[in-house]
């Protein structure tokens, strides 16, 4: 286990570290923990935070208390609404950095090479990379024109602050990697309308082998 000297910063996250990958909804975890595992390079959990930015820092920070997820690199997933016009559901977002409600950044780990690993995970489906905003409630109409205009390409809730408190827990590598639900010409009616959206659900189970690989390259060589 990683350990500080007295006055020393603390030593770097093990590299075998486990994967912790939080989401908030049911049908989320339904599909990320039903997916194919085989290729994991460790223990890997599953984490439901439920829905919002203070469910999300609430579940993550006491996971990371405990001595089994305490250097976990952490990897925020599920569905989000897709801000650009063209966007459609089942499209995949890989976060280049997170957002949160006062547009403060974290920047995530390695993501050409997590975008590179959902591709081949997902031949023939769009794959975007960008900045991915909070926000403390489901993003509807207008306002994804609003959020478009400060850089963003998609938004969720839960996303930056799972990666804040991640890191606030200590050093680790963090990514977010969304799969579009609804977007400006497909807006969802309700929230529960996610049971409906089968394509989005299997592309989200589809992402698993992606996170894995990309879990795995964290022990290669930095060039």
């Amino acid at each position: 286990m990683a350990s500080a000297g007295p006055t020393g910063p603390p030593d770097p996250p093990d590299p075998t570290a486990p994967l912790l990958i939080a989401c908030a909804l049911g049908i989320e975890r339904l599909a990320l923990r039903g997916g194919d595992h085989s290729g994991a390079r460790g223990p890997v959990t599953v984490l439901r935070t439920r829905m919002g930015p203070v469910n999300a820092e609430r579940a993550v920070r006491a996971a990371l208390t405990g001595d089994a997820l305490r250097h976990a690199a952490v990897v925020a997933s599920g569905f989000c609404a897709g801000l650009a016009p063209g966007m459609h559901p089942g499209d995949v977002v890989v976060a280049g950095e997170t957002r949160g409600g006062d547009g403060s950044p974290v920047v995530c780990t390695d993501t050409g090479r997590l975008a590179d690993a959902v591709a081949r995970a997902l031949p023939g489906h769009r794959v975007h990379r960008g900045p991915l905003t909070g926000s403390d409630h489901v993003v509807r109409g207008p306002e994804r024109a609003e959020l478009l205009a400060t850089g963003a390409i998609a938004a969720d809730m839960e996303s930056a602050a799972t990666l804040r408190t991640a890191l606030a827990a200590g050093p680790r590598a963090v990514a977010a990697v969304r799969v579009v639900v609804d977007a400006p010409e497909h807006e969802l009616v309700r929230i529960g309308t996610v049971r409906g959206g089968i394509s989005a659900f299997r592309v989200l189970r589809a992402v698993l082998p992606a996170l894995h690989e990309w879990h795995r390259s964290l022990l290669l060589p930095r060039r």
